[in-house]
């Protein structure tokens, strides 16, 4: 399987909303939420507009020409806000892609990508019974702060 991680092209901006769903933790046992979830505000936060803010950047892994994980990234007040000069990451691979180290091919380009555009941290939420939070350790992450269910992670990049 050879999987390409490139950036994601501006036409390709309207997959982000698919990927956004797939983001979202879905514990064993727990319904997911309907698709429509992606509209409220604080989600639509990570996907309106995408490519119009500064530093507004998204990578695409590509199986066989086809979009199979994404990661992205812009400045946003969104749940794993730190402060307004630290973009928020957001990423998903598709169900059946997933532990084939993907996501973490991805999160390690994006990492690379941001410091060359001058960042100098970028944070994340992630619930903390997702598995993806040992990922962001292993990448360099470290939790800035956390709530029941959440942890607030930024890595200096």
């Amino acid at each position: 399987m050879k999987c390409i991680i490139r950036d994601m092209k501006q036409e390709e901006y309207a997959l982000l909303g698919d990927f956004l769903y797939e983001a979202i933790y879905i514990p064993n046992g727990v319904a997911p939420p309907p698709r429509s979830v992606i509209s409220l505000p604080k989600l639509q936060e990570y996907i309106v507009d995408f490519g119009a803010r500064k530093h507004d950047r998204a990578l695409a892994a590509e199986l066989d020409g086809n979009i199979i994980g994404a990661v992205w990234a812009r400045l946003m007040d969104d749940y794993g806000h730190i402060d307004d000069d630290t973009p928020s990451l957001a990423m998903s691979v598709y169900e059946e892609y997933r532990g084939m180290g993907i996501g973490t091919a991805l999160l390690n380009e994006m990492l690379k990508a941001l410091k060359a555009q001058g960042c100098s941290m970028v944070s994340l939420s992630v619930q903390k019974e997702n598995y993806a939070v040992k990922m962001y350790l292993a990448a360099g992450f470290c939790i800035e702060s956390e709530n029941e269910e959440e942890y607030i992670m930024a890595a200096y990049l």
